[in-house]
């Protein structure tokens, strides 16, 4: 059974990203509680992936402004930005994938504005954005000590499409880090429909 979905808090609002982001960026915890490792699968529910429990500690990826920087007002690519109360809490950063799907290239919400529907709001905004250019669906991908993540991801209607046990062995061959990849596929018109 699915948790019930709290609707967004009443003063969040979605923004194109402006010259505000790098200082937002260096200004925020992105950070989150690591207490386990799942074994992803596909076509299982969340709920029901075995996990390995470990001693809890902070994960943080770092994010430096600048690498997307010429994302913002591209033509195949946008940063959006999550505002609570006026204060920048969260971003998206939405593009082309080489695939044709829309990609969500980051996703981060400040430690202390989780659970306002930030981080659903803004895939909903790089839905629309991946909507609206016309693109099949979307993907994004993230890891089995996120679980948090993952069980938002599965919520919003996303299904794992692969598992890649190896990514991360070049970064710490001892590592137990595995990527999860997630797509949303768009719903198709029938062909007869579209002539």
């Amino acid at each position: 059974m699915q948790p019930a979905v709290s609707p967004p808090h009443p003063g969040l609002e979605i923004r194109v990203a402006d010259a505000g982001f790098a200082p937002y960026i260096n200004d925020s915890d992105f950070s989150f509680q690591v207490r386990a490792y799942a074994e992803a699968a596909p076509g299982v529910p969340v709920a029901h992936w075995p996990v390995r429990q470990v001693t809890p500690y902070r994960k943080c990826y770092g994010i430096d402004p600048e690498e997307f920087s010429s994302y913002r007002n591209a033509p195949d690519s946008e940063i959006f930005m999550a505002y609570l109360d006026g204060q920048p809490v969260g971003h998206v950063v939405v593009s082309t994938n080489w695939n044709g799907y829309g990609h969500i290239d980051e996703l981060a919400v400040h430690a202390s504005a989780r659970r306002h529907g930030v981080a659903r709001s803004l895939l909903d905004v790089a839905q629309f954005w991946s909507r609206k250019k016309g693109l099949p669906g979307m993907m994004l991908e993230t890891q089995n000590n996120n679980l948090g993540a993952c069980r938002l991801y599965e919520r919003c209607g996303y299904v794992v499409g692969g598992v890649d046990h190896l990514r991360y062995r070049g970064i710490d061959p001892q590592t137990s880090e595995v990527a999860i990849f997630w797509y949303l596929l768009f719903a198709q018109a029938p062909a007869d429909r579209l002539a």
